[in-house]
């Protein structure tokens, strides 16, 4: 391995990870050392993401200049006019996004590749929105998302405006492995921009977003703005663009949380800067509490998550899950275009597609992954059904076509509106919940994993080897197995399903309820999704059919974990 220590430091650019990697070299530090240069950060669709520091396994300026050549070189092959159309760079607000960003710059201009390059920090729907605006041929955001601090990654746009799927993924990743051993070309910014293949995208680009969101129908106030909305960036690059956006449509009761408003990477005041973990959102709450805000919102770090407490009649906050902000959205939007197109993914609630039915909308159901939602919607949507929504349970939403990708600075907005259209009606978020519980079930969503013994036979083998034909004393009517595409149901016919090869197992029960399936590609662990859909009845309440639906659901995971 001593010569790979040897090459790595002969290509590195920077001297801080130079000087890591020999105090490591120095200490002897082989289990470190072993990690960081036994593989390779392995490029998907999600692109890059993994801890900063030297090695091929780690975020760091020499894997993102082999990466950017890898893509650059993709890009020329595959798409005409790729280096005339170029490619949108942005970042976000952690300690080496800058330089990862000006880095790619570099090196896609020496390849003669035209890169537009915000000049600060921005949000990833932003970035992703400039594929379409400026009719790239691709878009890289350099953020981690909602990762710990230590982290950092490489986001792809393909030229529709969407993430990455196959083969693109692979083909990416294939040459990235042909430029690890060869010499790699950067061109200073000042003379690529003085060679007019470097274009700054300066604050006129962020108002385009911002105009093209106000112009939204979508997004248009049609009711009460009379609003009080708390909001936290959480440490993020979200919060100038959200209080604008918010602004415009004419909320003027927004507080936002002081000590998280600016962009800072190590996420000082929380402990994991993901809205859907315990403990971020509490000064956002706090801050709603002190204002009485009918809201509390946060988006993650780099702006594409949407999260939102909201008041009890108690007066307490309570989060809204992902499903649940979902279907509320669902039947908002689909409320004023019902013959339009809407959809989530596999492990998201179906009370989407019962509320989809209920407007006579196209309804689509995609793998996991925001990439899956946006692409499929592009192929599925026709002039009589045009795309309006989709989510993921993850938080993540896109309101209409003008950002392919989740987007949560307009979800905030739109959101805000909703929330106005119902007070302006007398009722609330709650109220509305209740409405589409009693309408079409209450439904119930739940997740958990399962360690497994590394050294055990795949469990997706013995789930096929011997299928379960009853989980919690409810018949299996269907079983969905997506890794060789097909439904089977009790009588042993067969149908096929049109989605993507995927290790996933899914199993309908007599009761409606579902259990789904899913070894995890990078750890011993099946991560396990459960939904039970309730009765609603008249004379029973809201807390009483919550209560009810728990039980069932807790009854459920106990047994579904038993049995494996």
């Amino acid at each position: 391995m001593t010569e790979q220590f040897t090459q790595w430091l002969a290509r590195d650019p920077d001297a801080a990870t130079r000087e890591e990697l020999k105090q490591l070299i120095d200490a002897n530090s082989t289990q470190e050392l072993a990690d960081r240069f036994g593989s390779r950060l392995e490029f998907g669709t999600a692109g890059l993401r993994g801890k900063v520091g030297a090695g091929p396994n780690r975020m760091n300026r020499l894997v993102i200049q082999e990466t950017a050549t890898g893509l650059g070189d993709y890009l020329v092959e595959q798409i005409e006019e790729a280096k005339s159309r170029g490619v949108v760079i942005g970042y976000d607000g952690r300690p080496d996004s800058k330089q990862f960003a000006h880095d790619a710059a570099s090196v896609l201009t020496a390849k003669g590749i035209k890169v537009y390059l915000t000049h600060k920090v921005a949000a990833t729907p932003i970035v992703a929105f400039g594929v379409r605006e400026l009719n790239a041929a691709a878009a890289v955001v350099v953020t981690a998302s909602h990762n710990p601090p230590e982290y950092n990654g490489f986001k792809v746009y393909w030229e529709n405006g969407a993430q990455i799927i196959p083969p693109h993924d692979a083909g990416i990743a294939a040459k990235i492995d042909e430029t690890t051993t060869k010499p790699l070309n950067l061109k200073p910014l000042e003379e690529a921009e003085q060679q007019g293949l470097l274009v700054w995208l300066n604050d006129e680009y962020y108002e385009n977003y911002r105009k093209v969101m106000k112009n939204n129908h979508l997004l248009k106030p049609d009711s009460n703005t009379d609003v009080s909305i708390a909001y936290t960036a959480m440490h993020g690059v979200g919060a100038e663009m959200a209080e604008t956006l918010l602004a415009d449509a004419g909320f003027n009761k927004v507080a936002s949380v002081a000590e998280q408003r600016e962009p800072d990477g190590t996420f000082p005041t929380v402990n994991f800067p993901n809205p859907e973990e315990a403990g971020a959102m509490d000064r956002v709450v706090a801050l709603g509490q002190s204002v009485d805000a009918d809201i509390a919102c946060a988006n993650d770090p780099d702006a594409d998550r949407f999260a939102v407490a909201v008041k009890r009649p108690d007066g307490e906050y309570q989060m809204l899950t992902g499903d649940q902000v979902g279907a509320l959205f669902g039947d908002y939007l689909l409320e004023g275009q019902p013959n339009s197109l809407v959809g989530n993914t596999i492990v998201s609630s179906r009370l989407l597609s019962s509320i989809a039915k209920a407007y006579g909308a196209h309804y689509y159901q995609t793998l996991t992954g925001f990439k899956w939602l946006t692409n499929i919607a592009m192929k599925q949507e026709t002039k009589t059904h045009p795309f309006l929504f989709a989510y993921e349970e993850a938080l993540g939403y896109t309101v209409g076509n003008k950002v392919w990708d989740k987007d949560g600075l307009s979800a905030l907005v739109a959101f805000s509106q909703l929330t106005g259209k119902l007070k302006a009606q007398g009722k609330t978020i709650w109220d509305k919940l209740e409405d589409l519980y009693r309408q079409h079930g209450f439904y119930c969503n739940a997740q958990r994993s399962i360690a497994l013994d590394p050294k055990a036979p795949p469990i997706g083998d013995k789930l096929r080897g011997n299928p379960p034909t009853q989980i919690a004393g409810q018949r299996v009517e269907i079983i969905e197995d997506l890794m060789l595409s097909q439904r089977q149901f009790a009588d042993g016919s067969l149908e096929r399903i049109d989605l993507p090869a995927s290790d996933v197992l899914i199993y309908l029960l007599e009761d409606k309820s579902q259990v789904i399936v899913r070894p995890s590609g990078t750890e011993p662990k099946l991560k396990c999704y459960y939904e039970v859909i309730n009765d609603f009845p008249e004379g029973m309440d809201y807390e009483q059919a919550s209560q009810a639906t728990d039980v069932r659901m807790s009854a459920l995971i106990e047994a579904h974990q038993k049995s494996l």
